[in-house]
């Protein structure tokens, strides 16, 4: 009777031991597929240059880098009786002069013009004979001088006077060399910074003081136009 007991506890017990290694086996890799990944927010923090360049809004571009802009002229200058321009202001030497004739200006312009410094009230010069054209105050050029080459091909235009030379009015004759008026800063001008600011522009056949084809004044004036 004992033998028979200890025969069936025997069974029981590798019974048992069976069914925990089964049980064993198959709890073993569902534990493993549970193990969880890594925290959404370590992941982006291993690579948060990608996202955050995508998500950034671009910088603005600076605005103070000159702009490169094609200048519209098309014209060359051939002097009116082939006598040479003079500079239109007093005592200021070819060598002296700078080419701002391409330079970008605001809202796209280009400057179309070049820009003789002197003191204030020093005399400008009719660098041609001609005709007083037009007489006009704007807001970026201030005092303004339209003058007209007697074949009425060219415009010479003058502006940021001071003043203009006392009895100038419109279509009255100028002499080359004759003072029309005074450097200044009226206008858009730097009042630390007086300066003429001159131009030429090819007539179209309107003939309109407002109106040409801009040529660039810096060869005209040294001589080598």
């Amino acid at each position: 009777m004992l033998r028979a007991v200890l025969v069936f506890l025997v069974i029981v017990l590798l019974g048992a031991n069976l069914a925990l290694y089964r049980y064993c086996r198959a709890v073993t890799p569902t534990t493993a597929a549970a193990t969880p990944a890594p925290p959404v927010a370590s992941v982006a923090a291993a690579a948060p240059s990608s996202i955050a360049a995508s998500s950034a809004p671009e910088k603005a571009k600076p605005t103070n880098v000159p702009i490169a802009v094609t200048p519209t002229t098309t014209a060359s200058f051939v002097a009116d009786d082939n006598v040479a321009l003079l500079i239109p202001v007093q005592g200021v030497a070819a060598v002296q002069l700078q080419d701002t004739f391409s330079q970008a200006r605001a809202q796209g312009r280009v400057h179309e013009a070049i820009d003789i410094m002197a003191p204030r009230g020093t005399p400008v010069i009719a660098v041609a004979d001609g005709t007083v054209e037009k007489l006009f105050t704007s807001v970026p050029g201030g005092l303004t001088i339209y003058q007209f080459e007697p074949g009425g091909r060219y415009a010479y235009y003058y502006a940021h006077l001071d003043r203009y030379a006392d009895g100038l009015s419109e279509k009255t004759r100028i002499r080359r060399g004759e003072v029309i008026g005074y450097v200044g800063s009226t206008g858009n001008a730097d009042p630390s910074a007086p300066h003429l600011h001159f131009a030429i522009f090819e007539l179209g056949p309107e003939k309109q003081w407002w109106k040409g084809t801009a040529i660039n004044p810096y060869p005209v004036l040294r001589g080598d136009q």
